[in-house]
């Protein structure tokens, strides 16, 4: 395989401590949000993120991901209508009550109208096996580790582009698959919601683990 220089600037361990510690600042102060405006954000933006998200690493770098970024109000509605007659289903019954139990102080229900409000939806598909030109499948590895990756890696860049989001995971989330015209060798994984909050919108008061309950140094 034909290799290239590695794209890497060296820091000393000061720079390293300030850009780790100025990165976890930053990010830690991601939230999810429910309440967004609907003021336009710039097609560049997105595809910015799509390009960061994209750059995830993967299994024998397959890069078994499709994403599809939406702005059209009329596919937004339908993917509202479609996402809210499943979550009826999920609220309605479908649903554990140690579940919903565990959803109350979020106060979340079946009304998904930021499906609607916020400007950018983004569709994630993991795609369960690559096909060439020839109609040919080839096998993909690690499908749902490199796709979360991506995701974490896409959520992370619209956040450092001072943007809001949300992580919808209707259950099943096929309707993407037949209502984006999606081929059948992908799958719908995630649908982020992507915009700016509505000005003074408050979260719920939440609490992160700590790094000694998250984390196990062997040193």
């Amino acid at each position: 395989m034909k290799t290239v220089p590695l794209d890497f600037q060296l820091q000393n361990e000061e720079q390293m401590l300030d850009s780790a510690r100025t990165f976890s600042q930053r990010i830690t102060k991601r939230r999810t949000v429910r309440e967004f405006s609907d003021k336009p954000v710039p097609r560049e933006i997105i595809e910015n993120a799509i390009k960061a998200a994209g750059s995830a690493p993967s299994g024998a770098n397959k890069q078994p991901w499709h994403f599809v970024a939406i702005s059209d109000p009329e596919v937004k509605r339908q993917v509202r209508e479609a996402a809210e007659e499943e979550e009826r289903a999920f609220y309605g019954g479908r649903a554990s009550d140690s579940w919903l139990k565990d959803l109350e102080p979020f106060g979340t229900d079946a009304n998904k109208c930021f499906l609607e409000t916020a400007p950018w939806l983004v569709a994630v598909f993991l795609e369960k096996n690559t096909v060439d030109e020839e109609g040919v499948k080839h096998k993909n590895y690690y499908m749902p580790e490199s796709v979360g990756i991506a995701c974490g890696m896409l959520l992370t860049s619209l956040h450092l582009s001072g943007l809001a989001t949300l992580t919808h995971t209707p259950s099943p989330m096929k309707f993407l698959q037949t209502l984006l015209k999606r081929p059948d060798n992908e799958k719908p994984y995630l649908l982020v919601v992507v915009g700016h909050p509505v000005e003074n919108v408050e979260v719920p008061d939440i609490q992160r683990k700590s790094l000694d309950q998250i984390a196990t140094f062997i040193d």
